[in-house]
């Protein structure tokens, strides 16, 4: 890895100890149905079942057979194993060894191949130009300091007409907390970065860097779609809970983005 600034490092640390503990992001999927995964890509279910729901929308996974897929910062042998059973040829990128673990664990289980390179998402110098048809991002967005770096690299690396899809938070609700009694906005939207407790350190993305950061890299934007998954409210989920936050703090949102 180029990049071994503040962030990196202690991002990188944060990932490799939630591998230890057997966080659920980190978990391959050793269980999937192929048969399921097929009707969803023809459009015959609007999710799939939790924890899959981020495999969104279903119409990346269409007539994916063939195709050159980039997972970026997604390790964990998840999404890499949705796409490779589905007949793409999947590269994985991410920051921690034991995520990448993860997805050479699943491909041994499914027997297909991966090829995985531990990298920092703002640099993809291990990967040549126009390779890829597909840049598959899910929710790590917030762990990079300068997300335009990112889209340089993801629009270096797609081919023309290749298609990014990534999810960002919604910066409006970046620091909300549960105080006990409600969620709270706990720091003022000017700051952008937050150290947590664990460790790790998080960045607000503001929204002209999201979208303005896309059109200055050379994309156009297809489409935007909120989260599915904060639509699906848990009412019995415990207050200040994963599964009750969503149900009532908007979460983030889907962009699909081609490079022109």
């Amino acid at each position: 890895m180029n990049i071994r600034d503040e962030a990196a490092i202690a991002n990188q640390r944060l990932w490799e100890e939630e591998v230890k503990k057997g966080c659920g992001y980190t978990i391959p999927w050793l269980e999937m149905d192929l048969s399921l995964l097929r009707e969803y890509a023809d459009g015959k279910h609007e999710f799939l079942p939790e924890p899959m729901t981020c495999i969104y929308p279903a119409g990346i996974l269409a007539d994916i057979e063939g195709k050159d897929v980039l997972c970026l910062a997604s390790g964990g042998g998840q999404q890499s194993a949705v796409f490779s059973l589905l007949g793409a040829r999947v590269t994985v990128v991410d920051l921690a060894e034991g995520q990448l673990e993860g997805d050479r664990k699943a491909a041994l289980h499914y027997g297909y191949d991966v090829s995985t390179f531990n990298a920092d998402m703002r640099d993809l110098s291990c990967l040549n130009d126009n390779s890829f048809d597909l840049v598959f991002q899910a929710n790590s967005t917030a762990y990079t300091p300068d997300i335009r770096k990112v889209y340089s690299e993801v629009a270096r690396v797609l081919r023309p007409h290749g298609t990014y899809r990534v999810v960002h938070g919604n910066p409006a609700t970046f620091s909300m907390n549960w105080n006990g009694k409600q969620y709270c906005i706990s720091t003022p939207y000017s700051e952008k970065v937050e150290q947590r407790d664990d460790g790790g350190i998080e960045f607000r993305n503001y929204m002209d860097d999201i979208f303005n950061g896309l059109l200055d890299s050379g994309f156009l934007i297809k489409r935007v779609y909120e989260e599915p998954w904060s639509r699906q409210q848990d009412f019995k989920a415990p207050p200040g809970s994963w599964n009750h936050e969503r149900a009532y703090v908007a979460g983030g949102f889907i962009i699909l983005a081609v490079k022109v």
